[in-house]
């Protein structure tokens, strides 16, 4: 299916790639599956600091029977001691495969010009298709099914937004976000998740009321106001966000049975309130344990 490819933004996978990683991540789900990375290494090349998305990829790829080999930025240095384009020249002589967690998506496009190997985005600063892929999962198994799931999004429209629409939208899963003036997905995002709509039979829609965002959700889903590289913007975001935590009560103006889900790290006291990690409408450890079975999926897509 997408044998070879490289996995830099959810726009790079088609709608039947979209829902075949998810059948795949629910199948391997059930087992360990046939050791299909016997033999080969993955590099985990990581700029930013991790707990879920290292572990569940050198798990995912001991699982599979491959090698994971964890570089982080003071080892390589990308674009300080080394241009990023001779660190994709010369890793992809090693391994199979190039997981990178970084700052800037054009470093993920730059490697990806110049590796002769897979690159897989595990989080950029405008993209993280691996969290949406298995949010996507995540509410799959719960609800049943994504065709006409509600997803209501509360806060920034950052990379996990970003992806979280244009997977939904690929599936015929509906997208509302909420986000104060500024702070809403990015124009070529938008443009792109509606056009997946449309052929979909999804809807996405733009809004700046939680409230009126949640109305016959199924499922809510909200993220932290200031991401890792945005500390200098921590007290304008914390205004500009201040009405738009997820508590229960707003949670009560949703859908019967909606979930809440967040991709953790959480901030309890700002875009969560007190106590809602642990509500049962609450799914985001399954959330996190989904991290691995998606990631299995798409490195035995690519690889196997």
């Amino acid at each position: 299916m997408i044998k070879g490819k490289h996995l830099l933004s959810m726009a790079d996978l088609t709608f039947e790639e979209v829902w075949g990683l998810i059948q795949r991540a629910h199948d391997l789900k059930k087992g360990p599956g046939r050791p299909v990375l016997e033999g080969k290494s993955v590099a985990l090349l990581f700029e930013k600091p991790s707990l879920r998305t290292r572990v569940s990829f050198d798990v995912a790829v001991h699982q599979l029977g491959g090698h994971p080999l964890y570089l982080g930025r003071e080892e390589v240095g990308m674009g300080e001691r080394e241009p990023v384009a001779d660190v994709g020249r010369v890793l992809s002589r090693y391994v199979s495969a190039l997981v990178v967690r970084t700052f800037a998506q054009s470093t993920l496009e730059t490697l990806a010009r110049h590796s002769s190997v897979p690159v897989i985005n595990a989080l950029s600063d405008e993209e993280h298709p691996c969290q949406a892929l298995a949010d996507l999962l995540t509410i799959y198994e719960k609800k049943g099914g994504l065709e006409g799931v509600n997803i209501a999004f509360i806060g920034d429209g950052n990379n996990v937004a970003t992806s979280l629409a244009l997977g939904a939208a690929s599936v015929g899963a509906s997208f509302t976000i909420a986000s104060p003036p500024g702070y809403h997905l990015p124009p070529k995002a938008e443009e792109e998740a509606r056009r997946r709509a449309k052929r979909s039979g999804a809807t996405i829609t733009l809004v700046e009321s939680p409230q009126e965002a949640v109305r016959g959700a199924d499922v809510v889903y909200t993220d932290v106001w200031v991401s890792m590289g945005q500390g200098g913007e921590t007290e304008r975001r914390h205004k500009a966000f201040a009405l738009f935590q997820v508590n229960q009560a707003l949670m009560a103006r949703a859908g019967d049975g909606a979930l809440f889900m967040h991709p953790l790290p959480a901030h309890p006291g700002e875009e969560v309130s007190e106590g809602l990690l642990e509500h049962p409408q609450s799914v985001v450890f399954d959330q996190a344990e989904n991290r691995l079975h998606v990631q299995k999926a798409i490195l035995a897509e690519i690889l196997g």
